[in-house]
This record gives structure tokens, C-alpha cells and sequence, in this order.
């Protein structure tokens, strides 16, 4: 059974990137920090293996096809609100993959075992998985089952309840495996704590190791 993977990214230049991220740090630096931290989930993907299957979920449709997003096949995002988008996208995979996993490209500390242990708990008895991020929200949903676009919708998302509103949604509709709470960078602090995640990596990649080299050189506390 393959899974696909789906790597949540706006396109710079074409929509506002970290745009929360970058009133603390700079437009620019956090246009920067998103290209880095895609490039090293994306390396990250291709450590996983063969049983998954990388996707860029891509949010505007004129970049179906931009050069930021080559080395894996493109899907579109859609229009509509962020749940939304991540229906839209788990039920296109779902129809033709065996299971799903949604990440977003903010979360570069993620490592190949994380994502190879989440496919993993989705060929187990519970038909999903999540991954609960420090914020409130998700790094990582994931499931072999369909998703009624209700849940999708009845969350409000960036919300510190977000990842528990969520599962309270999907109750009805299986168990849930929890999967390691991560960090993701929408402030200067969590960028810190992202850093110091990578810091903590025994093998980074080097796509990993190239950010950390960046993210230290920003002075952040």
C-alpha cells in the first residue's frame, strides 16, 4: 500500500509567504527560511523511501508548473479556506493512493522516521494519524479512511485549540494515532526552537544542515 505525502507551500512571489514570521524578522528572511525549510522537508521526503510518495501541494495555480516546485508531481491546493484546501487534497490523493499524509513545509526539523512511522501506524488498527505542533495546531494529519468535508470546515485553524477541535471533529469517523509533537516556525521564537530542533538532529540531511547554518546566523535568541 503506498502512501502519498503532500508538502503544504505558497509560492513567493506569487502569495505572501510567513507573512507572521516575517513582521519579526524580515519579508525577505522569511521568504528565505520558507524556500530552505521546503527544500529540506523535501529532502527529508526522499529519505523516507519508496513507500511514500512525495507530492508539493501547491497553492496557486499558476505555479502547477513554477520552478520552485520540481522533483515531485504537483497538486493544486484549490480555493477556499485552509481546511478547505487540505480536504480538497487528501481526498485527490486518497482516490489514488492507499493512505495520506499532510505536512506542512514549516516543520523542517521532521525527520525520514517520523514520516515512515506515521505510514506506518496508518497500516495499524486506527485509520489515522496527527501530529500535534507546540502552537496548538498540527504538523502532520494523516489517514486511510475518508474525511467528511465537515470536519474539514467546523475548524478554526492558527488557534492554540486547533489540533484538539480538529479530532473532536473526526471522532465519529475512527481512532487517531499521536505521532511527536514538533514545533512549527510562525514567530521568531518558534524559528528558535525550530533551530535548536535541528540542532538537536543526530544525522541531519543537508538540505537540514544548510539551514541550521542559516538560522544560527540570524542572531536569534
Amino acid at each position: 500500500m503506498s502512501t502519498a505525502l503532500a508538502i503544504f507551500v505558497k509560492t513567493p512571489g506569487l502569495s505572501p509567504v510567513k507573512t507572521r514570521l516575517g513582521a519579526e524578522i524580515g519579508t525577505e528572511a522569511a521568504v528565505r527560511f520558507h524556500r530552505m525549510a521546503s527544500a529540506a522537508v523535501a529532502a527529508v521526503a526522499r529519505a523516507a523511501g519508496a513507500s511514500l510518495v512525495p507530492h508539493w501541494a501547491v497553492a496557486e495555480p499558476a505555479a502547477l508548473v513554477h520552478p520552485d516546485w520540481t522533483g515531485f508531481p504537483c497538486v493544486a491546493q484549490g480555493e477556499g479556506g485552509l481546511g478547505e484546501r487540505m480536504g480538497r487534497v487528501y481526498q485527490a490523493l486518497l482516490a489514488r493512493h492507499g493512505s495520506v499524509l499532510l505536512v506542512g513545509a514549516d516543520s523542517p526539523q521532521m525527520s525520514a522516521s517520523l514520516l515512515r512511522g506515521a505510514a506506518a501506524a496508518l497500516r495499524g488498527e486506527a485509520p489515522f494519524v496527527i501530529g500535534p505542533s507546540e502552537d496548538g495546531g498540527f504538523w502532520l494529519f494523516g489517514g486511510r479512511a475518508p474525511v467528511p468535508n465537515r470536519v474539514w470546515t467546523s475548524v478554526i485553524y492558527s488557534r492554540e485549540d486547533t489540533a484538539a477541535r480538529f479530532q473532536q471533529a473526526l471522532a465519529g469517523e475512527g481512532a487517531v494515532t499521536p505521532m511527536p509533537r514538533l514545533f512549527d516556525a510562525d514567530t521568531a521564537t518558534e524559528l528558535a526552537a525550530v533551530r535548536d530542533a535541528l540542532a538537536a538532529l543526530v544525522a541531519p540531511l543537508p538540505e537540514q544542515a544548510a539551514l541550521l547554518g542559516w538560522l544560527r546566523g540570524l542572531g536569534l535568541g
